[in-house]
């Protein structure tokens, strides 16, 4: 007769094959549960998605440069390398990581975490390096009903909106004439060293003065950062009388300050900025200084990860997906079932166990 026993090979075998079939059951009973705040995180990401498809439509029309290898989805929002309004180096990878539209269900996970509500008012600080990210934040804007006022700088980095005929600005115009989004930029600067256009040659700052003037909107150009600085806050406080968050996107120096501020105040929303030694203070420490959040954006793959979206994908996810929309979840009666049956037969095993113990002490006694 079978008797259940740890010491019989049998028997381990068993537990075994059980845990095993056990642990297949308790795997196939995930599910995935829609993450808070779901239908507005889809309502962004498409109209994340409808931005880009418009931008990339009007560019095609007119013929501008799509570079295939860099820019791999064809969205035209992967500039050129180098051009007349280049300011700095860019990371691809980042910038390809950013045109997922399911980045703008990530900026609507941020702004509720704020706990915005319709109609409140919320600061922008941009830059064209990174266009995909504005059109996250901007997407996410416009669908929790919020009053954006922002300030651009218009110098891109590598691989950012470096084209020269087609800046942030008359992307910011497009996207407002074709009812996209119902807001844009209130004043820029040309960006780049000392926000100054530093680096870039004379035609290349003209180019951007040009195309501020031609959009309609304040050019802040003083005559060093920390003016540069004053006037923003002016422009932001003379537009937006009660602000619930200042958002961060990319590595303005006018919004920083300085370059290793953005590597000291942690990534996303920040309800509290307690550094005071800093080298300068931009505006998005002042706005700090008032008790105003901050929603600080750089280090785009970072942001991806934590939010399990892919890194440069190819081609672009389908909206909805990543943990950021749905979240897997165990289900907790078949587990607590599974953890039940299993500890039955481990006691099983050991009351055995314990009882063949107990007769051979009795014979021993006997004896």
């Amino acid at each position: 007769m079978f008797v259940p026993s740890a010491k019989s090979n049998l028997s381990l075998f068993i537990l075994l094959v059980v845990s095993i079939a056990l642990f297949i059951w308790v795997d196939s009973s995930r599910e995935f549960r829609k993450q808070k705040n779901y239908d507005q995180k889809i309502k962004a990401a498409q109209l994340m998605q409808t931005a880009e498809e418009t931008i990339k439509e009007y560019q095609v029309s007119r013929g501008f440069f799509i570079d295939l290898v860099n820019d791999p989805n064809q969205t035209t929002l992967i500039g050129e390398k180098n051009t007349i309004i280049t300011t700095d180096r860019g990371n691809l990878n980042a910038k390809l990581t950013s045109l997922n539209p399911n980045m703008a269900a990530v900026a609507i996970d941020y702004l509720k975490k704020a706990k915005l509500k319709k109609g409140d008012d919320i600061l922008i600080s941009c830059t064209a390096s990174y266009p995909a990210v504005n059109l996250a934040v901007l997407s996410a804007a416009q669908t929790l009903g919020l009053k954006v006022t922002m300030i651009s700088s218009i110098g891109a980095s590598m691989f950012g909106m470096t084209n020269p005929e087609f800046t942030w600005l008359d992307l910011e115009t497009l996207l407002l004439e074709k009812k996209v989004f119902s807001f844009k930029s209130v004043a820029a600067s040309i960006g780049g060293g000392r926000d100054l256009g530093r680096g870039l040659n004379k035609n290349g700052r003209e180019i951007i003065m040009q195309a501020v003037e031609r959009n309609g909107i304040e050019l802040v150009h003083e005559n060093s950062l920390e003016e540069n600085i004053l006037k923003k806050m002016e422009i932001f406080e003379e537009n937006s009388k009660n602000p619930k968050l200042y958002v961060n996107i990319g590595g303005g120096l006018s919004s920083l300050g300085n370059s290793i501020n953005g590597k000291l105040i942690k990534l996303g929303l920040n309800k509290f900025i307690s550094i005071k030694n800093t080298p300068l203070k931009g505006t998005m420490f002042l706005f700090a200084d008032k008790k105003i959040p901050i929603l600080h954006l750089m280090k785009i793959n970072e942001i991806a990860e934590i939010y399990d979206l892919p890194i440069a994908p190819v081609p672009l996810p389908e909206i909805g997906s990543g943990k950021v929309f749905l979240k897997e979840h165990y289900n907790i009666t078949v587990t607590v079932i599974a953890m039940i049956i299993l500890s039955i037969l481990i006691l099983l095993v050991m009351f055995f166990d314990h009882h063949q113990m107990k007769l051979r002490d009795d014979e021993v006694y006997k004896d």
